[in-house]
């Protein structure tokens, strides 16, 4: 008997689905400029294929193996796995209405077009016989099935063309797959022209080449998603720790099939062939319109039309580091003044961040650089500063997170790049990823050693600090320094971990100090507050440790930019909690924690870190979240605070009633353009 579901918290998974259709709604807002709508359609598609990977994969894993505990919301795996399938059938069918209703049809308006093969001249048509001759044809592999050919391996997330062909003498049937190579763009490009062929129209006009001798009677796309999380086991010893992820990810290629995506009218004989042949239901079965895999769209975003684009918003170099950029002064002579809050992508990371581990890499002071490495990004401007600084002597550090999702074979190949420069590399604890945000310069100053930190919420990628909106500390604090010096000797070496004076680590300290500054609000009534963004909250405890401190009269502003299983507005159980999330050109991503009574007498307390509130941030991951002093930082975070709760343009809200209601006003605060015009503003003023 299926277990009741539990009146006070939301679904994980359907909470999750929510954010994307939140994704999706940009994709249909006609004020947005076209290629930003179309670049939405395509993030929705690439979130759905993540979800497919990670989150469906491993509900199908417990009901395989029998799993019987409930999900924290009291639904069995089966339940859930027919909830969802529900769910993504309906975004789907709304994505594949806006990109074939008005995206498309938008896009061809300002001559952008999508063509199939049927519609081409002459002309276009000679053009692409030539490109299939010359580029195509040569690495086209057809796999037939029959006796003496099993069905093949269709790779995860590859685009393939199912054929039926038949043999004009004996009249004998075939099923063969051809895989959609990746050597060209998933949209070809007529030359000189915005005209688009799907890659896979190409190849269908031109099957006979592949089949001579045969009648192809029938051509259908299809594609499939795979598991592909990672099952490393928690015990591994983490001198084969490299080796294992490693060998994880040769796995993950062969990982089981969890979802077939087909076109529209596939005969029912090929479908089901597909079904059996990867074993699989007709549920998880999806039949689709549009062309398949509209992650391509992405394609389309990258045309050089800034007229159907957002303006540009150029990041600006915060004031405090004007001076060490102009060589005035040095990054450690700024810092050795004041700490300085930096926000992205208003002001720049390359100006900030990055311009801290380049002056550290070729300052003669500098002996030591200690750092952690979640996603790091190709052509990293800061791991080639770290292998510079180790070839020149500076003990370099690095702490490298292989497990970090889809990351893993980037990580493990700047791993043995840092290695080879010199450089330590460590894996971190047995059993927990690495996730925290920090940076460590121990230099030999004129009046002795001193401790330069950088703490922040996002991770060092030169590439995705242009896009995610983030929070850093900068720093010299003498106690800062003193707690990351504990926290890396902790990391690195073997030893019990002390108290700190600045930070909040996880496991151990996190979920319990937070759980205290909470406990702390509710005694304090409707004098207490709680202000915080994130990107999900899930952890079961501190969402009950929430609706206490609400029933208790604390006024509680949640900013949740994905999954929120917390229920807002409820009476008798969160009436005092209000839940928003923002969907915009950035994706918010900074985590601030401010509790209004957290420091006595009426004093605020603010965190900043990597931690959000889910139980594998609390109890499975190296976080760290530090204590932010000082009015002037105090006032920046209250502003971001303050204007996402005042945004009337990318904010949505959740309400008793579970769903989510867009706050978007013509006219409305958008708080990311505010913040923008602000970091502006201090720019030109200095301040």
């Amino acid at each position: 008997m299926d277990a009741p579901v539990i009146a006070h918290l939301l679904n994980r998974e359907l909470s999750w689905l929510d954010f994307d259709a939140r994704v999706l709604a940009l994709a249909a807002d006609a004020a947005i400029p076209l290629l930003e709508r179309v670049k939405f359609a395509a993030i929705f598609s690439n979130n759905l294929d993540e979800f497919f990977q990670v989150r469906v994969a491993a509900l199908k894993d417990q009901e395989a193996a029998g799993y019987v505990r409930p999900s924290p919301d009291g639904r069995s795996a089966a339940q859930q796995l027919g909830a969802i399938s529900a769910a993504v059938a309906d975004l789907v069918d709304r994505q594949e209405s806006i990109v074939l209703d008005e995206l498309l049809p938008a896009l061809f308006g300002v001559g952008i077009e999508l063509r199939r093969w049927s519609d081409l001249d002459p002309a276009d048509r000679a053009h692409l016989v030539q490109l299939f001759e010359q580029r195509v044809f040569p690495v086209l592999t057809p796999l037939a099935v029959d006796p003496a050919h099993p069905f093949p391996y269709i790779s995860n997330l590859s685009l393939n063309l199912g054929v039926t062909v038949v043999d004009p003498n004996g009249g004998e049937r075939r099923f063969a797959r051809v895989k959609v190579p990746r050597l060209l763009p998933r949209f070809v490009q007529l030359p000189g022209t915005l005209r688009f062929v799907p890659l896979e129209d190409l190849i269908a006009a031109h099957l006979s080449s592949l089949f001579p001798g045969m009648d192809v009677t029938d051509c259908w796309t299809f594609r499939v998603t795979r598991n592909s999380d990672l099952t490393l086991d928690d015990e591994e010893e983490a001198d084969d720790l490299l080796a294992a992820v490693e060998m994880e990810l040769r796995r993950r290629r062969f990982g089981r099939a969890v979802r077939l995506e087909v076109a529209a009218g596939m005969p029912a004989a090929m479908r089901e062939l597909l079904v059996r042949e990867l074993d699989l239901r007709d549920e998880d079965v999806s039949l689709h319109r549009a062309p398949l895999d509209l992650t391509g769209l992405f394609q389309f975003h990258g045309l050089d039309r800034p007229d159907l684009k957002d303006e540009a918003w150029p990041p600006v170099t915060a004031p405090p580091f004007q001076e060490a950029l102009d060589g005035e002064r040095s990054m450690f002579a700024v810092l050795r003044e004041r700490d300085v809050l930096v926000h992205h992508p208003y002001e720049s990371f390359a100006d900030s961040v990055e311009q801290f581990i380049e002056a550290a890499a070729d300052d003669p002071r500098v002996l030591t650089i200690k750092m952690t490495l979640y996603r790091a990004g190709a052509n990293s401007p800061i791991l080639g500063a770290l292998m510079r600084a180790a070839e020149r002597g500076v003990q370099v550090v690095a702490l490298v997170e292989l497990k970090a999702r889809f990351d893993e074979q980037a990580n493990i190949a700047w791993a043995r790049a840092l290695e080879r420069a010199g450089v330590h590399v460590m894996f971190g604890q047995v059993g927990l990823k690495t996730h925290a945000k920090c940076i460590l310069v121990v230099r030999d100053d004129a009046d002795g050693i001193r401790r330069y930190c950088h703490i922040g919420t996002g991770n060092y990628n030169s590439s995705t600090a242009r896009i995610y909106e983030d929070v850093g500390l900068l720093t010299s604090d003498p106690e800062i320094g003193a707690d990351l010096g504990q926290l890396f000797n902790h990391l690195t070496g073997f030893s019990r971990e002390l108290p700190y004076d600045r930070l909040v680590v996880a496991p151990g300290q996190l979920r319990p100090r937070l759980e205290d500054l909470i406990a702390r609000e509710a005694s304090f009534g409707a004098n207490g507050s709680i202000r915080a963004k994130m990107n999900s909250l899930v952890d079961p405890g501190m969402i009950e440790a929430l609706y206490a401190a609400s029933r208790a009269g604390v006024r509680i502003e949640l900013t949740v930019r994905g999954i929120c299983c917390l229920r807002a507005g409820v009476p008798g159980l969160s009436e005092n909690v209000m839940v928003r999330s923002l969907v915009g050109r950035y994706l918010e991503h900074s985590r601030i924690y401010r509790f209004g009574n957290g420091s006595g007498a009426g004093e605020p307390k603010y965190l900043i870190g990597s931690a959000d509130l889910m139980p594998r941030n609390l109890d499975r991951r190296v976080e760290v979240l530090v204590e932010v002093r000082g009015a002037s930082a105090h006032r920046r975070l209250d502003e971001i605070l303050d204007l996402v709760r005042a945004d009337r343009s990318l904010a949505w809200e959740l309400r008793a009633d579970d769903r989510w209601y867009r706050q978007a006003e013509p006219g409305g605060l958008d708080s990311q353009q505010v913040l923008y015009e602000r970091a502006w503003t201090r720019a030109r003023r200095n301040e």
